[in-house]
């Protein structure tokens, strides 16, 4: 009994933890004008993050990446994942929590376990090594 009340005690604290995360993600969006955005990227930058752009297939800066370490967003950090119904396409959208700047898309045919692909602008990232 003591064992399945310490199980429910860590998992309203992990739930609750989730939920505080949520809400400080929330409360950390940046919102900038399109001309504040202009200033701070560079065209190449601003044509994808803001402008919904691509760059070519198998040529950005992470092609062939191998360090370890964790992928940001170029203009801030976060992820998100949205609907995309363009181009006669049904996509998800992949886009930064935080100033909801396009990343990328996410398509269902992706190697196993997962079976998802991630098609990401590099871009659109920075990297951050693992220390």
């Amino acid at each position: 009994m003591r064992y399945f009340i310490t199980l429910i005690i860590l998992l309203i604290i992990t739930l609750y933890g989730q939920d505080n995360q949520e809400k400080r993600t929330m409360a950390e969006k940046i919102t900038k004008s399109e001309s504040e955005w202009a200033t701070c990227l560079n065209p190449d930058e601003y044509s994808i993050l803001r402008e919904k752009g691509t760059e070519m297939a198998f040529t950005g800066k992470y092609y062939k990446h191998k360090d370890d370490g964790k992928y940001v967003c170029a203009a801030c950090d976060c992820i998100l994942e949205k609907r995309d119904n363009t181009l006669g396409m049904v996509r998800t959208e992949i886009l930064c929590a935080r100033c909801e700047s396009h990343l990328g898309h996410l398509f269902p045919d992706g190697p196993r376990p997962s079976g998802l692909r991630y098609c990401v602008n590099s871009i659109s990232l920075d990297f951050k090594k693992a220390e």
